[in-house]
């Protein structure tokens, strides 16, 4: 097994590989990364107010609303009445643009696929565990993180 020093490696390594990954998938989409994270969010979550989406992304309100509507230039995102408030508007992804989107996160879709397999169900199980706990995690580690930079900033 490896020593604890090796460990801390492999994680950085492996975390450094991801984003290095969504940075490139993001390139390769023509957004920056708070696009390409907010589209993402979209995909997930389904449609968001602008609020919503500031929140989530840790943006300025103002910057959200100009991230979307650089969004919607793209033809990624629409604005659109919400349909249990009419009074509000949500943003939504563009169906018909997520098959640039696709085509772009194939590849990694791929390859992390050749190394799940690599591993038998039961410990398949324990990874997809993980993956289901450290995301909320490093989400609180963001939050922690953007709460730490408004302080030293006085908000």
């Amino acid at each position: 097994m490896a020593s604890v020093q090796e460990q801390h490696v492999i994680f950085r390594q492996y975390l450094d590989a991801v984003g290095l990954h969504g940075l490139a998938a993001a390139e390769a989409a023509g957004l920056n990364p708070s696009e390409w994270y907010a589209l993402s969010l979209l995909a997930l979550e389904g449609a968001l107010t602008s609020g919503e989406l500031s929140t989530r992304t840790g943006l300025t309100t103002g910057a959200t609303t100009r991230l979307i509507d650089r969004l919607e230039r793209a033809g990624y995102v629409r604005r659109a009445a919400d349909p249990a408030d009419r009074r509000k508007v949500v943003v939504e992804q563009v169906p018909e643009a997520l098959a640039e989107i696709q085509r772009i996160v194939t590849p990694a879709r791929r390859h992390i696929a050749e190394v799940l397999a690599q591993y038998p169900a039961e410990q398949q199980e324990i990874l997809f565990d993980y993956f289901a706990r450290a995301a909320p995690a490093y989400r609180e580690a963001s939050e922690e993180i953007r709460r730490t930079i408004k302080r030293r900033r006085g908000r």
